[in-house]
């Protein structure tokens, strides 16, 4: 091609509208090509059924065809190592530009390092923007700069900032004019890329006025669908959380707001700390002597415990791809205190089941329950999988959803005993951390 193009890289926010890299690259000087990479280094490691592949790759498919009905333009697709990528659209393309939004993983930073440095070589700008987040990286710190390490705190601040800030929503519509004209950019199925249809899909969030208002009375009973199931469409971008935030504040709900809060929490400590992905963020915690019991850990993982709340949660995972918050608490903190099993097996289980897997919120959760995060529940803290029961599912209706033959002779019984396993795991955990 002849003419100069900007190029916009979608990643992770699946959506043509209230795009801020976008905006601004159809607001530049020449055409933008916009493009989405499938990354092999990330898809190598994942299920051919993998049900957030398919979602990924249905949302861009939605968004070409916009594209090529309206705009006479479209996305082009492509399958490999994004450096690779690279090279190959500097071979096919003149590009002035390359515009995307940030990224916050250890390893998009890495790939992002290295693709700017690719492009600085040609004289080509890389140009990166906020996006999916309302504050990012170091916008919300203490006074002497450092990064919070307590939720509570970091929220207050987070408040305070966020009722100064003007919120504005990045409409794209008047610009779209100024994309590639070509409808018939490379496109890609899923069997190119070694993948098939799931059997489980990404369900459709919900954020009415009703589910906001009752949020706080709703969303500890995993029974009830009380939850938004937000959380894939944040993490791939499908929504903007400027939109979510401003109907969470329209509707006067802390809660659901302080619920986005937390997520922006998670992500900013994992920008400061990439090493909790695979240390303690407390370094004394990885002393701890874990059992590692693997015949246990698949137990765990099958929801056979024989602690109904427990089963039930692990038996939602692994049908739907999903599991309540409240329940994700307790499946991690029996897995951690109960069977001394290290947290990372069960947040490597999780980000390869969970649709709304997210790495920094999953790491902080994990690290949480196992007493070795930041703002973590103190380790002799540990859930009694019983009484769980007759706070959160009295009258036992998500166990039954979820654990067909409780009740039954056929359901197993107590793989641990609950007094026993607190006893070992504070004597444990004590020998290890101290007091």
């Amino acid at each position: 091609m002849s003419e100069k193009v900007n190029i916009f890289w979608f990643r992770r926010d699946l959506r043509l509208d209230d795009n801020v890299g976008f905006l601004e690259a159809l607001k530049s000087d020449n055409p933008v090509l916009p493009i989405f990479i499938f990354d092999s280094e990330i898809l190598d490691s994942l299920p051919e059924d993998d049900a957030r592949v398919n979602f990924i790759f249905d949302e861009l498919q939605k968004m070409r065809q916009e594209l090529q009905e309206k705009h006479d333009s479209s996305i082009a697709f492509y399958h490999g190592k994004p450096k690779k990528m690279f090279q190959q659209l500097l071979k096919d393309y003149k590009i002035a530009e390359v515009y995307t939004n940030r990224d916050y993983e250890p390893y998009a930073i890495k790939r992002d390092k290295e693709i700017k440095k690719l492009l600085a070589n040609e004289d080509i700008a890389f140009h990166t923007f906020k996006d999916q987040v309302i504050f990012e990286k170091g916008e919300v710190v203490k006074k002497d700069g450092d990064p919070y390490i307590v939720y509570t705190p970091y929220m207050r601040v987070w408040m305070d900032q966020f009722k100064s800030l003007d919120l504005k929503i990045h409409y794209t519509n008047d610009y779209l004019k100024n994309l590639i004209q070509h409808s018939r950019l490379p496109n890609l199925s899923l069997s190119d890329m070694g993948f098939k249809s799931a059997s489980i899909k990404v369900p459709d969030y919900d954020v009415t006025p009703t589910l906001i208002r009752e949020y706080e009375n709703t969303r500890n009973i995993p029974a009830k669908e009380g939850t938004s199931r937000l959380g894939a469409h944040l993490r791939f971008g499908t929504v903007s959380v400027r939109k979510m935030v401003k109907k969470a504040n329209a509707e006067k709900n802390k809660t659901f707001l302080e619920e986005l809060i937390w997520r922006e929490f998670f992500m900013q400590v994992l920008y400061h700390n990439p090493d909790t992905v695979t240390d303690a963020f407390k370094p004394k915690y990885d002393r701890i002597p874990w059992r590692n019991n693997e015949k246990e850990f698949e137990k765990w993982k099958s929801g056979k415990t024989g602690y109904p709340l427990v089963d039930a949660g692990m038996r939602q995972l692994n049908k739907s791809g999903f599991m309540h918050n409240r329940v994700r608490m307790l499946v991690g903190s029996f897995l951690c205190k109960h069977l001394l099993i290290d947290w990372r097996w069960g947040e490597a289980y999780f980000a390869e089941k969970l649709l709304d897997y997210e790495m920094s919120s999953n790491v902080g959760n994990w690290q949480w329950v196992a007493g070795s995060g930041v703002d973590a529940v103190p380790y002799f803290r540990i859930f009694n999988p019983t009484t769980q029961i007759d706070k959160f599912d009295k009258d036992k209706k998500y166990i039954k959803e979820w654990v067909e033959e409780y009740g039954t002779d056929d359901y197993p019984e107590k793989m641990v005993d609950h007094k026993e396993a607190r006893e070992r795991a504070l004597k444990v955990y004590k020998e290890a951390v101290g007091s």
